[in-house]
Formats: C-alpha cells, structure tokens, sequence
C-alpha cells in the first residue's frame, strides 16, 4: 500500500470520529468510532503494519509522547490549582476509589496484571493507555496490551452520560439557588481559573520575532531531553519513568519561564502530534482477533463497572467532609474517563440545557466549570501519567 494512501486512509478514519462525535455532541465518543473502522480494516482488507507505512513508526511516536506530555505540564498553573484544592481533592480521591475496589475486588474476579493495565487508562487518557499498551507488549503479554487501548475506548461510554446526569441535577439546585438570590456570579472569567497566560521570564528581553516555532520546538524537546537525562541517571538508585519526569519538568520550566503555556498549541504542532499519537495507539488494535476481543470482555465490563462504584462511594464521603455536593463531587471524579475538551464541552451542553437566560448561563458555568476543567487536568494529566510510570515496571 503507498504511504499517502494508508495516510489518507487514516486521517479520514479520525475526521469520520470527529465527525460523529460533533454530531452527537459527544455522545458517541469519536474515539470509539475511530476504533472500530481500523479493527474492521485489520480484519478485511489493512496491511498489519499500515501505521507504519503512514509515517508513524514507534520511534516517531516515543518523540510526540515526550512532546505531548512535556506540553500537557506546560498547561498547569501552580497557583490556579491552588485554589481549587477542594476539586484537587475529591479527583484524588476518585482515583484512590478506583484503585482500593480494583486491588481489593478486582484481584478476585481478575488477575493482577490485568488490574495493573487497566488502572491508568481507566483514570486517564491517550498517553497512559500508550504507555501500559507498550508495557504489555514487551512483557509479551499481547491480550493486556490490547486490552489497554480497548479499556480506553470504552470507558467514555460510561462516563459522558453518568456526568450528563450529575450535572444537570447540580445545574437544577444551583439554578434554583440563584433565581432564589442565594448564588452569585464569580468575577473570575471560567477558563482562566486554569489557563492563565504565562510569561517567558527567562527570554524577556529578546524580542518576540525571534521566538519562531522552532525556537518553541527546541525548548520543548531540550525539556524532555533532561527528563530523559535525570531518568537515566536515576536509573541505578531507583526507577523514575521519564514520562513523569517529562510532566513535572514541563510545569517547572513554566513556572520559571522557560516555556510558554500551551507551547505545542503555538508552535503549531500540537494537531499533527495528537493524529499521530492516537493513529499509534489504535495500531494496537492490530493483534485484536475477535476471539480476543471476546475474552476481554469480561474484565473490560468488570473493571470499569468496578472503578465507578469506587469513584463514587469516596468522592461522596471526601466532598460530605468538604461541604461540596454528592452530584458534583461524583462529577469531578468522572472526568478522569475522559478529560478535556469532553469535560468542557459536557459542562456547556448541561448549562444550555438548563437555561436559555445568558446571565443565568454564566452564573452556572462560573461554579460548575472550574472544577471539571481541574479535575479532568489532576486525573487525566498528572495521576494517570505518574500511576502508569510507577505500574508500568510491575508487569
């Protein structure tokens, strides 16, 4: 197969993802779309290596993933989270849920490995299912590494609509609260609780022509190269992954202005990075026969049944103790299922759902937003990032 036509080929698969999920206001997850066109493909008519052919072999995708979560480190503000430690909290403590009933209750009914590689997907994202899929793969255990990509693409469907429910009965009480006088707008616009704009310190005196997109490209990929480093010299003491290493490194060079907020975004490479990365991660998909597919059912149905129900009973007792609602404490714990933008753009599809009135609408988004947009980032950016850095080395 040409390289521009497996490439082609590709590319349309995600956009027909995009496509529905927009349609469904992302009800169905465009990931899921994505990945059952390629499996349908390895099963009729792809070659096995077609990612490849495309352009993106491994080595291509271990680079975009020191990139990407360098990057993803470069989106937290320090002193945002600060004040949303109620949400740092339960999201925490949502992950904790999900790992105490998968050791105690998963172990039972499934074996350890298998409750390793699912845990960091299941409370994050692309990267992490990348890294414990990659994991399996070289502990020669094929079926767990599929398993991990398809723990990712699943879980949303459990996610989107428990969160659609929490949240308008949020919405509903807040709403009520507010034409009642008892709630006010927060002066704070929504999304700079999070992503405030960051000051390249350290470059403040050159000027701004000379901070061309491969100027952003160098200090970016110079910032994953000393996580690399620092992991490699820690390596005979004890065992950093450099993924995590590239997470903390990339909000310590924001911090002191080494690196701009969101520098992937503005070197104009975040897009291409982010096509490759999932085309990688679905070329897990490849070694997935149907029998396969069948036999990780059932721990794939387990596991996140499991992970909600843990989810739940800790983030409820955490937000009794920090006065904060059961339906938006148990929200925050469920955008570690997806993260952003769905975190985003579920909040938004609650709230106009609830009211048409624009003052109305952003009373609602000033309370509710803040801590999805929080929550999603602490479970979906950092924990599951560190959690599959540390279960990675136990397969």
């Amino acid at each position: 197969m040409p390289q521009m036509l497996a490439f082609a080929i590709l590319a349309g698969i995600l956009y027909i993802g995009d496509l529905i999920a927009v349609r469904t206001k992302a009800w169905i997850p465009s990931i899921f779309i994505c990945a059952v066109l390629i499996l349908f493909g390895y099963w009729t008519f792809f070659p096995e290596d077609i990612v490849a052919i495309a352009g993106v072999p491994p080595a291509v995708a271990t680079l975009l993933i020191f990139l990407l979560i360098t990057n993803m480190g470069t989106m937290l503000s320090v002193q945002q989270l600060k004040q949303q430690w109620k949400t740092i909290l339960i999201s925490i403590s949502g992950i904790i849920g999900i790992i105490v009933f998968l050791f105690t209750i998963g172990v039972l009914l499934f074996d350890m490995k298998t409750v390793l590689v699912a845990i960091p997907p299941l409370v994050g994202g692309i990267v992490s299912a990348l890294i414990m899929s990659e994991g399996a793969a070289e502990a020669g255990l094929v079926t767990l590494s599929v398993f991990a990509v398809v723990i990712y693409v699943m879980q949303g469907f459990a996610g989107y609509p428990l969160t659609s429910i929490v949240l308008k009965k949020e919405g509903k009480m807040l709403l009520q609260k507010y034409r009642g006088g008892e709630l006010e707008l927060k002066d704070a616009p929504v999304e700079a609780e999070l992503l405030a704009p960051s000051e390249l310190k350290m470059f403040s005196k050159m000027p701004e022509k000379y901070n061309t997109e491969y100027f952003k490209f160098f200090r970016l990929a110079f910032v994953g190269f000393l996580a690399y480093g620092v992991s490699t010299l820690l390596a005979p003491f004890i065992t950093i992954s450099p993924y995590v290493l590239c997470l903390l490194f990339g909000i310590i060079a924001t911090s002191v202005g080494f690196l701009e907020r969101n520098v992937l975004q503005k070197a104009n490479g975040f897009g291409f990075a982010m096509l490759a990365l999932i085309l990688f991660i679905l070329d897990g998909l490849k070694k997935a026969t149907p029998a396969m597919m069948s036999e990780i059912l059932y721990p794939l149905v387990g596991c996140i049944i499991l992970g909600i129900i843990g989810m739940y009973i800790f983030s409820f007792f955490i937000g009794k103790v920090l006065k904060v609602s059961k339906e938006m404490a148990f929200a925050v714990s469920l955008t570690a299922l997806y993260g952003f933008p769905a975190d985003y753009i579920i909040t938004n599809e609650v709230v106009n759902s609830l009211t048409e009135d624009e003052k109305e609408r952003e009373a609602l988004l000033s309370h509710m937003l803040p801590p999805m947009l929080v929550g999603g980032f602490i479970s979906v950016t950092i924990v599951s990032v560190v959690l599959a850095g540390i279960f990675v080395g136990f397969l």
